[in-house]
């Protein structure tokens, strides 16, 4: 018999469905006992594949061999974490659109620690931007916690690598599969974070980054936290997204201030006029929790 887990490895490597379309074929056959069963049809009229997607997932389906490429995954040190697997952050797991399979490498321990603060930011940053990380961070690891972030340059490398510096543990979501590093610039760190920290994305290690996929990683870096803390955003920002997505999530929102003449720090003071908690040292995420 195949294994949920080993249906779910196969329904991430099919072309055709979404991590939505997954979840909803989870909420019908929680363990995908009748997913080789099912006619091409069902899957449409039960609304987990489009119809202009129908023939493509479905031939996917019953065409896709696992074994050899999980073996490879395997030999690259890449672990995969399912939905159903008791490695699977709580955290992560209460949001409403979950990822159904998380592909990842380094230690995968750090997935159990509940006690995660994700840091993001303008891929722009200024002195002040990281002179704000530099504050901030080092308390927050004297406390025992994993920062999580997404390994865009600026705010979000400088946390990572300040975390690195002061012996704390941390969790870089990426866009694209691991294969994939992106931007290329930021190689390096991410075979620091690989060696000793987490390095996790939703999509298969194969997968390069796409537009989409970035907004759909901000959702994964707040949900595996208890709260987001914004340094440095435009008005329009991807880290502004992260912010709402937290929101959403019943989660923590927290915002460094900025001048008033500064662009980089409009996306900040708006999140605190709209009732994100103001930061000027750690002290003022750490009471919080």
């Amino acid at each position: 018999m195949i294994s949920t887990d080993n249906q779910l490895l196969t329904l991430t490597h099919c072309r055709g469905i979404t991590h939505k379309g997954i979840l909803k074929l989870l909420s019908i056959d929680p363990l995908l006992i009748h997913l080789f069963s099912m006619r091409e049809i069902d899957f449409y009229l039960n609304g987990i594949i489009p119809k202009d997607n129908l023939h493509q997932f479905y031939n996917d389906l019953h065409t896709f061999k696992q074994s050899d490429l999980f073996h490879s995954y395997k030999k690259q040190g890449i672990e995969i974490v399912t939905i159903h697997s008791n490695m699977y952050p709580a955290l992560l797991k209460q949001i409403s659109d979950p990822p159904p399979v998380l592909f990842c490498k380094g230690n995968i321990s750090l997935l159990q620690n509940e006690k995660s603060i994700s840091i993001v930011g303008t891929r722009n940053s200024t002195e002040y931007g990281l002179r704000a990380v530099e504050s901030i961070v080092p308390k927050l690891v004297q406390d025992g916690w994993t920062l999580i972030s997404g390994l865009a340059l600026g705010i979000d490398k400088k946390v990572h690598e300040e975390t690195i510096k002061q012996n704390g543990k941390t969790i870089a979501v990426i866009g694209g599969g691991l294969h994939h590093i992106y931007p290329k610039e930021n190689f390096s760190l991410a075979s620091k974070i690989m060696d000793s920290h987490l390095l996790l994305s939703e999509h298969p290690p194969q997968a390069p980054p796409q537009k989409w996929h970035f907004p759909m990683r901000n959702r994964i870096i707040s949900g595996l936290s208890k709260g987001t803390v914004v340094i440095q955003a435009k008005e329009k920002s991807g880290s502004l997204i992260t912010a709402y997505q937290a929101l959403d999530q019943g989660r923590e929102v927290f915002a460094v201030p900025g001048g008033i003449h500064d662009e980089y720090s409009r996306g900040t003071n708006q999140l605190i006029k709209e009732g994100a908690k103001m930061v000027a040292s750690a002290k003022d995420i750490i009471e919080e929790f």
